[in-house]
């Protein structure tokens, strides 16, 4: 134990803690900025800088070490007067037209700001100008960069595609795309992470509210949307109600009042994707074909294998993911069930994901009709936005339900939104195909947890099955190179993109300086275990899907509309 003195307050703290950490100990909050939590602790912006006795300057809270007998002062006039000259230069480098930024309202940077009661400022404003594409789902605007380097360290710490890097010195510093090429040419997986890592507005997820808008106002359009798993666990973070208020019912209700003349759940779809992915693996671990398999049902992680491990495409699942088979199943089964040209109908999806965006506009996904299966791709942070923008009462909501045939889920499809959730889901349906009885529900909850890299093998029959699950896509190359060497062998793989799985996903709301996707998975599980069905096989909508019109998993028709073939795309579109 060390001991110190901070702010007149004498206390032993372990050794080893940071100033930062140490002062939170006793209550006392040091403002930061570029600062998250084992991944970006350099010092860069100086906003946390304090002042410490027998110290000729001024050091940074966040990486420097406590010492005994330390007396440290966090908020003297020296220190107070260089925080906001510190905060008023990078102002002087960003764009501050805050009332048009999609951050505003919860920018780490336009709080302190304001905490710093900066109302003007002597500094000369010297802006970049250049912006990515808007064509390409995620957007950069120079001009908001704080050179902070939260995107740099996750995409190189956390993801391992090291897309972004520094670029100039001194005052002409920046972050741009490695070696220059635009974004769109780059093996970006569009997991979004730089987004939600951003502590202000410089990465955005590509907005298409408008297109969704002109629908809702098409009298000949038919408004169909899904929404996502993982959407039940935050939709209403950034809308001020309670976890008992933001319930699944009133979610409904409130993408209801938005004008949609259906509202369903990818959850339906999570199930469909079992039925076919888990058919798929028992065919391929009976028959001889490429194992191990991997799920395809993340966007992301997809794109990532494609561009980093062409070589192993052919080991993904054929199966589409939910949100592609929800828009065939919606522009083919459901349009014949209501009477309406598919043509006519227009298939929203509400995702916790920015790389969903991209695979929408896939071309060799689209069997439905010739139309894209899904035409368009919100945001978890989207959809709180159309609802702020129609002034929705979200909390005097009366709840609802899902519309139907396309509304009942099972809890298997509910924890698709959780690392792990696939296998899980796919291990209890695989498990009644081989063995004609349920397991336990929970018999596969060996994979669940936040662990980058969890293995498991599970007896099926008198076969055992080797599963591996990643989620982050550091662990999932990983683990991709350990099953290249022959380090280990598996026969089932999952793989999310997002550390934590679709509940941390780049669309997700944005809470700085937190990581969110351990609490939000917690709730699916909670979900789960309180649904009437928890094996997907049981879902009586998809019973009847299969009786009336897919015939069986594997069928031609199923073929048709709920496989793709990986190869017949690239990454740019």
């Amino acid at each position: 134990m060390v001991n110190l003195t901070i702010d007149n307050k004498a206390f032993a703290a372990a050794e080893g803690l940071t100033i930062l950490e140490a002062a939170k100990q006793v209550g006392i909050e040091i403002p930061t900025l570029c600062y998250f939590k084992d991944l970006n602790e350099i010092g860069a912006c100086r906003v946390c800088v304090v002042e410490v006795e027998g110290c000729d300057r001024l050091v940074a809270a966040c990486n420097t070490q406590i010492q005994d007998g330390m007396v440290i002062r966090t908020n003297s006039p020296r220190v107070r007067e260089a925080r906001k000259v510190n905060v008023e230069l990078i102002l002087s480098q960003h764009d501050c037209h805050c009332p048009t930024c999609v951050r505003s309202g919860n920018c780490k940077l336009q709080t302190l700001a304001e905490d710093f009661n900066i109302l003007d400022s002597a500094y000369e404003t010297r802006l970049p100008k250049n912006v990515s594409s808007h064509g390409f789902p995620l957007i950069r605007t120079d001009s908001k960069c704080i050179k902070c380097m939260r995107c740099v360290q996750v995409c190189d710490k956390v993801q391992s595609l090291n897309i972004w890097e520094v670029k100039n010195t001194g005052g002409r510093t920046t972050i741009g795309v490695k070696d220059g090429k635009p974004i769109e040419h780059t093996d970006c997986s569009l997991c979004g992470q730089c987004i939600t890592h951003c502590p202000v507005g410089a990465l955005r997820a590509r907005d298409d509210t408008d297109a969704v808008l002109d629908a809702l106002a098409d009298e000949n359009k038919v408004t169909v949307v899904q929404i996502a798993p993982a959407v039940r666990s935050a939709w209403a973070e950034s809308l001020g109600l309670t976890k008992e208020e933001a319930t699944e019912k009133r979610m409904v209700a409130a993408v209801k009042a938005l004008g949609f003349d259906y509202v369903f759940d990818t959850d339906f779809a999570a199930d469909l994707t079992i039925m076919e992915e888990g058919s798929e693996f028992l065919d391929r671990l009976q028959n001889g074909g490429v194992l191990p398999l991997m799920t395809s049902c993340c966007p992301g992680w997809v794109r990532f294998l494609k561009g980093q491990f062409p070589e192993l495409t052919a080991n993904l699942s054929t199966a589409k993911s939910p949100q592609g088979m929800f828009g065939a199943v919606a522009k083919t089964y459901f349009a014949e069930k209501i009477g309406v040209d598919p043509h006519n109908m227009f298939c929203v999806s509400i995702m916790p994901c920015t790389a969903k965006k991209h695979e929408v506009a896939i071309p060799n996904l689209n069997d439905a009709c010739g139309d894209p299966d899904v035409d368009v791709s919100l945001t978890t942070r989207e959809l709180a936005r159309m609802l702020k923008a129609d002034h929705i009462d979200v909390k005097a909501l009366p709840e609802m339900d899902f519309d139907h045939p396309l509304g009942i889920a099972t809890g298997a499809g509910v924890i698709f939104g959780a690392t792990g959730g696939v296998m899980e889901a796919a291990l209890r349906t695989a498990y009644r195909l081989v063995t004609g009885v349920n397991p336990d529900a929970d018999a596969f909850s060996d994979v669940r947890g936040l662990d980058g890299w969890k293995e498991a093998t599970y007896d099926v029959a008198g076969t055992p099955v080797r599963v591996a699950v990643a989620s982050g896509l550091g662990n999932a190359r990983k683990l991709l190179e350990a099953v290249k060497a022959g380090d280990v062998q598996y026969d089932f793989i999952e793989v999310m993109a997002c550390p934590g799985g679709c509940a941390g996903g780049g669309g997700q709301p944005i809470h700085d300086g937190e990581e969110k996707a351990g609490e939000r998975g917690a709730i699916l599980y909670t979900l789960d275990q309180n649904m009437k069905f928890r094996f997907s096989h049981e879902n009586p909508e998809i019973i009847k899907l299969y009786e009336d019109y897919m015939e069986r998993p594997l069928s031609h028709k199923a073929h048709h509309l709920l496989h793709t073939d990986h190869f017949e795309w690239d990454l740019d579109l």
